[in-house]
């Protein structure tokens, strides 16, 4: 290897560890919001400004991983916050909403039962050398169809012809979300499920996301 070639290396090495960035100063202002969408839906019910957070929320997290790609500042950092970012949202509006009696506690409990799930096939992974595997389509899929069905139902909990429109759509969101979620769930078991019989056991890699990240 050329000197300009460790050069490089090293380059690219300062910058995956660096911290203080755009994006990931985007995904900790996402991450100080969710305790104050908490208290707008449980405390005054400011109904109106949740959805406005949650609506920033969304902005953000598209703005994150796009600059990141654009001003080539992608971290390690950065590949943590985000998708922790995702999942606490998610399970602060299920559990909000769930409280204001918006959806059923079935639904509210689903989903963090899916992430727990994944999060208990991490020890398998690592038994292998990884610590996760490549996020699927289909968990995507799943988080965007989540993250706009509960700012509608939100919305939905209300009155007249729009409150009427945003709950159907709402619970259409949901429905194919949790679906997915959970498919994307089966998938990636199945996936291990495979490293594991067509792998020999090897020491832990040392690799940051978490099967949640899909």
């Amino acid at each position: 290897m050329t000197e300009q070639e460790r050069g490089a290396d090293r380059g690219t090495e300062a910058r995956s560890t660096r911290v203080w960035t755009l994006p990931n100063l985007l995904s900790m202002a996402r991450l100080a919001g969710v305790p104050v969408f908490l208290y707008l839906v449980l405390g005054p019910e400011e109904d109106g400004w949740a959805l406005a957070l949650l609506m920033v929320s969304g902005v953000t997290d598209y703005l994150d991983g796009y600059l990141a790609r654009k001003l080539d500042q992608q971290t390690v950092v950065g590949q943590i916050l985000d998708p922790v970012a995702d999942r606490l949202y998610i399970l602060a509006v299920v559990v909000g909403l769930a409280l204001r009696d918006v959806i059923p506690w079935w639904l509210a409990i689903s989903l963090p039962l899916r992430d727990l799930l994944m999060w208990g096939l991490v020890p398998l992974l690592r038994t292998r050398g990884y610590s996760a595997l490549p996020v699927h389509f289909l968990g995507k899929a799943a988080t965007f169809n989540l993250l706009y069905a509960f700012p509608l139902l939100l919305l939905g909990d209300g009155e007249g012809t729009v409150a009427r429109l945003a709950e159907v759509f709402g619970w259409a969101f949901a429905f194919w979300g949790v679906g997915l979620y959970w498919w994307a769930g089966v998938l990636y078991a199945y996936q291990v499920h495979r490293l594991l019989a067509t792998t020999e056991r090897r020491p832990a890699r040392h690799h940051h996301p978490s099967p949640a990240d899909d």
